[in-house]
């Protein structure tokens, strides 16, 4: 194989190291209604399912012209709120376990990897529009508009070999701060509007291909959600995220890889009961400039148990 070759081989290596984990696969979106006043006290347990594929063109100009992977993630979510400073408080921890597998057209390039991901942590806070209620005071709330703010810090302990393509962890630490604004408005406040601003923030992977450096620029995001609520229990969005920048470096040498990526989607939260709820959703790439052109969808399942709960049964 010729030199040639070889450094195209190395850039759609980056390429899938960089791109395809699965964190950034299955989280283009932070929820919408995500930072709503809740309670203090209350517990969610979140158990999902979900599935991407991704058919990504890695550059017109070398001959390896397509990717394609699919993973299948289950993740498992538990959410606390709290009341802190009188704000409404919450921490989140969540553990996905997936099985990935991928190739490029053309090429012997190819593998697939089935384990742990990289665990994520996030603490968030409702600046304005969010007082620590009890179950007692919420009853008298009235919807607002809302800032809050939020930080998601994704740890290294996923399933990671330096000398495969293909892994579950990402082998570097990343930090992810966030600003949110939500407006209630329309009739009955049925209709919401969130709009988020984040931008993630990666540490140096010191093992890519065993010996070498990987670094990776912040990744900016802008996020659109408007959701209408249809009754007490069934509620459904329209959803938009828009990502830029996050070239990547090896050995301290650019790849000009600069992203662009506009992804569109959708969500419908269906609540069986006060315990109970189901969430379905749908993400497509429609713009995809060094980043993944992908297509998937999330089934999730939520419980809900805490004090407001034990207080409505008694």
């Amino acid at each position: 194989m010729n030199a040639c070759m070889n450094k195209r081989l190395l850039f759609a290596c980056i390429i899938l190291a960089v791109l395809y984990t699965p964190d950034e696969a299955c989280a283009q979106f932070t929820a919408p209604r995500a930072y709503d006043n809740t309670p203090v006290g209350i517990n969610q347990l979140e158990l999902s399912y979900a599935y991407v594929h991704a058919n990504a063109s890695i550059d017109t100009s070398l001959i390896i012209t397509g990717a394609n992977f699919n993973l299948n993630q289950g993740t498992i979510d538990y959410t606390r709120y709290f009341g802190l400073l009188h704000r409404l408080t919450w921490a989140e921890a969540a553990l996905p376990v997936a099985g990935l597998g991928g190739s490029i057209t053309g090429t012997n390039i190819q593998g697939s990897a089935t384990g742990a991901g990289d665990t994520s942590y996030r603490l968030a806070m409702l600046l304005k529009g969010g007082p620590a209620l009890t179950v007692a005071q919420f009853e008298n709330y009235q919807p607002t508009t809302c800032l809050g703010v939020s930080l998601t810090i994704t740890a290294p302990t996923g399933l990671y070999h330096p000398d495969k393509i293909l892994n579950l962890g990402s082998h570097r630490w990343s930090f992810k701060p966030e600003i949110a604004l939500t407006h209630p408005f329309g009739p009955e406040q049925k209709w919401e509007f969130d709009a988020y601003v984040n931008a993630s923030f990666y540490t140096d992977n010191t093992s890519y291909r065993g010996r070498e450096i990987l670094r990776q620029q912040p990744l900016p995001g802008v996020e659109g959600h408007i959701s209408y609520s249809f009754d007490d229990g069934v509620w459904a969005s329209v959803d938009t995220r828009y990502s830029f920048r996050g070239t990547t470096l090896l050995n301290g040498v650019t790849q000009n890889n600069a992203q662009q990526n506009l992804i569109v989607g959708s969500e419908m939260n269906i609540s069986l009961n006060p315990r109970n709820s189901l969430i379905f959703e749908l993400a497509k790439a429609l713009v995809h400039v060094n980043g993944p052109d992908l297509v998937g969808f999330t089934v999730r399942y939520d419980y809900t148990w805490g004090k407001v709960y034990r207080r409505n049964t008694k």
